[in-house]
């Protein structure tokens, strides 16, 4: 096995690996714990279930980590086919990371004010407190769709590496284009608009982002596709076999 698809495979995998414990913390956590507009309800969930909150807690810290080696590897693999773009896609990508480690902090505070916290939060009545777990995890989510905006921004130089590459379909780095539009759209729409604006636009962003998974897959099952020699004969447009 060629090192290109060894790295490209690396890369696959190690996306997964990240991708699970993010889906975990981003959307099984607060599909379980938040009550949309009600404080009080989100905080009753919150102490009683404060292992799963911990558990998402963990989970992003474990996925965020995770993900700084996939942008390394992937920087590794296309390094050769456009440097200046490869390093684009990996600083881009670094930069949301120091925002999503500090963005955790708005969860730990949530999950410490639920439980009462210090002797200082008895200035606080139970509602209040409530409504400050509330706020914690309110500033996560605002958090998360800064970092967001990153996410969505390095795949513009990824996608350029990709269709520059040959050893990836073309095809796959214009979907990753597209989906940088759908997350730096959805994230800067639920930022600065109002509530029903951002969910119109979000209806649409949440479409184009699905342009992501299938080089998740091509990475993974397929890694890189070996080369031609320069000056061999062009092959039928097939996909090789391994």
């Amino acid at each position: 096995m060629d090192s290109p698809k060894r790295t490209a495979r690396l890369a696959g995998l190690l996306y997964v690996l990240a991708s699970i414990p993010g889906a975990f913390a981003f959307l099984y956590v607060p599909g379980r714990l938040v009550v949309e507009g009600d404080a009080t309800a989100t905080a009753d969930r919150i102490r009683a279930s404060e292992p799963l909150l911990r558990a998402g807690i963990a989970a992003e810290l474990v996925g965020i980590t995770i993900f700084v080696f996939v942008a390394l590897v992937l920087y590794r693999l296309f390094r050769p086919v456009s440097e200046g773009h490869a390093l684009a896609m990996l600083v881009l990508y670094l930069v949301s990371v120091p925002i999503s480690f500090i963005d955790i902090l708005a969860e730990v505070a949530a999950l410490h004010i639920a439980n009462g916290g210090s002797g200082f939060l008895g200035a606080f009545d139970a509602p209040q407190r409530d409504a400050l777990t509330y706020l914690g995890l309110d500033l996560h989510v605002l958090g998360i769709r800064v970092a967001q905006v990153f996410w969505g921004l390095w795949l513009f130089p990824f996608g350029v590496c990709v269709i520059r590459s040959r050893f990836i379909p073309r095809i796959l780095g214009v979907l990753l284009m597209v989906a940088g539009v759908g997350h730096t759209a959805e994230a800067l729409a639920r930022l600065t608009l109002p509530a029903h604006s951002a969910d119109s636009v979000g209806r649409i962003t949440s479409i184009l982002t699905f342009g992501e998974p299938p080089m998740i897959l091509w990475l993974l099952i397929f890694g890189a596709r070996p080369q031609r020699p320069a000056g061999a004969t062009p092959a039928p447009d097939v996909i090789a076999t391994r």
